[in-house]
């Protein structure tokens, strides 16, 4: 058998390595944030997620509160919460919305707004989270970061809402997965918000028109832990709503393109820790209004396209003077 001398051999191996497939290098090579990633945030998101700026004698804040022009910004995540969790491409909002279908209400960039992430593009973003989402040595704009935050970011800053959640869970016990394995049987999907919290969300929106009333009536089973729930596009009536009054940590409702109507609204009436409600495209009018005038929590609401008036808006906003309310 013919042998190799150690230059010979070094030889050989730099050659089988150049032969290798440029694939698989590729998919050994972890993602460089601010030479890969970066550059398609810029691109697709970052106008509408930076810090507040001048424009035509108006202060133009960051989209639900979430600023992408910065590591420590993206950690802190948005309005509703965290954006990323490092490792978990699949609880990471930061991939999946920019990930649903181009007709979804949800998807990021909203059509028209930026250019949409190609499929490339958005394996990338996935496998950087799941590699544990490092940013390197990147810390983008620090204007506006809390001074107990690094620079990158390191030490995560808990934005108001977060400190919400972590208030409602204290003293609640986490649930195993197979407390929600009806709810997932129904169609519904279900995530804890972290890997600390007790808390859960609840997704029907994939199941879209095929989950209803019966379907939603599932999530008593863990109805104590959800803080968020989504039952947009469904073809729930206000019946299912039912099932949603007594959700007392809840955060989150997103009804939107529902059957909801006035009557479903008076269901809602004693949610007293509701953040943000979306009630676009329903059968809501300013009487429904009325049921949410208690509700001094919610800071949120989404009325375009339904029912109500300039008159009603008004009126709900005086009695509501904090919350921001978008009906036209």
């Amino acid at each position: 058998m013919k042998t190799f001398s150690l230059p010979h051999a070094a030889a050989l191996a730099f050659v089988l390595a150049a032969a290798a497939p440029a694939g698989q290098a590729l998919a050994q090579a972890k993602v460089d944030f601010e030479k890969q990633i970066l550059p398609v945030l810029e691109r697709s998101c970052v106008k509408c997620h930076k810090a507040p700026f001048e424009e035509n004698g108006k202060t133009v804040k960051p989209k639900a509160g979430l600023r992408l022009d910065a590591a420590w910004a993206i950690k802190l995540g948005s309005e509703d919460g965290a954006v990323l969790t490092p490792g978990k491409s699949g609880e990471s909002d930061l991939y999946l919305l920019t990930s649903l279908p181009a007709d979804d209400d949800d998807v990021m960039p909203p059509n028209e707004k930026a250019e949409p992430l190609s499929d490339a593009e958005k394996e990338l973003l996935k496998k950087w989270i799941d590699e544990g989402a490092n940013f390197g040595g990147w810390a983008g704009n620090l204007e506006g970061k809390p001074k107990e935050v690094s620079n990158t970011g390191d030490k995560l800053a808990v934005s108001e809402i977060q400190e919400t959640y972590k208030k409602l869970a204290e003293g609640l016990k986490p649930l195993e997965e197979k407390a929600w394995k009806g709810v997932t049987a129904a169609g519904g999907r279900v995530l804890p918000l972290s890997d600390e919290s007790p808390l859960l969300e609840v997704d029907f929106r994939l199941s879209g028109e095929d989950a209803d009333d019966a379907d939603v009536a599932s999530i008593a089973a863990v109805g104590a832990n959800v803080a968020r729930l989504d039952l947009s596009k469904t073809a729930i009536t206000d019946a299912a709503l039912d099932h949603v009054s007594g959700l007392d940590r809840l955060i989150r409702l997103d009804l939107h393109q529902t059957k909801t109507t006035d009557a479903g609204l008076a269901k809602l009436e004693g949610l007293e820790n509701l953040r943000y409600l979306n009630l676009y495209g329903t059968e809501v009018t300013d009487a429904g209004l009325d049921h949410l005038k208690g509700l001094k929590n919610l800071e949120n609401l989404y009325l375009w396209q339904s029912k109500v008036t300039e008159g009603g808006v008004k009126k709900l906003q005086n009695a509501l003077p904090e919350a921001k309310i978008i009906w036209k």
